[in-house]
């Protein structure tokens, strides 16, 4: 944003967020989560057409939280294999 923004837009911008609730920022930031959570099982689905919803729940733990997490979730489900 530094980089491609104009500093009085910017400026303009932090004051309307700082504006807002505080109920209100953390809705807003829950729903960017979910759009992000949506993106990944999104590209995960093109890139594994043919995954059942445990594969692209595992693919998608992996991605959020580490191939660690995975196995701590999923044990030693085939798409934790190298």
């Amino acid at each position: 944003m530094d980089r491609d923004t104009d500093r009085r837009r910017r400026e303009r911008y932090f004051e309307l967020l700082r504006a807002q609730s505080p109920a209100d920022r953390l809705r807003k930031a829950g729903m960017l989560t979910q759009a992000v959570r949506q993106l990944a099982e999104a590209g995960i689905r093109q890139s594994f057409p043919q995954a059942d919803s445990t594969e692209v729940k595992v693919r998608l733990t992996v991605r959020l939280y580490g191939r660690e997490v995975a196995r701590r979730l999923f044990g030693s489900h085939p798409a934790l294999l190298p």
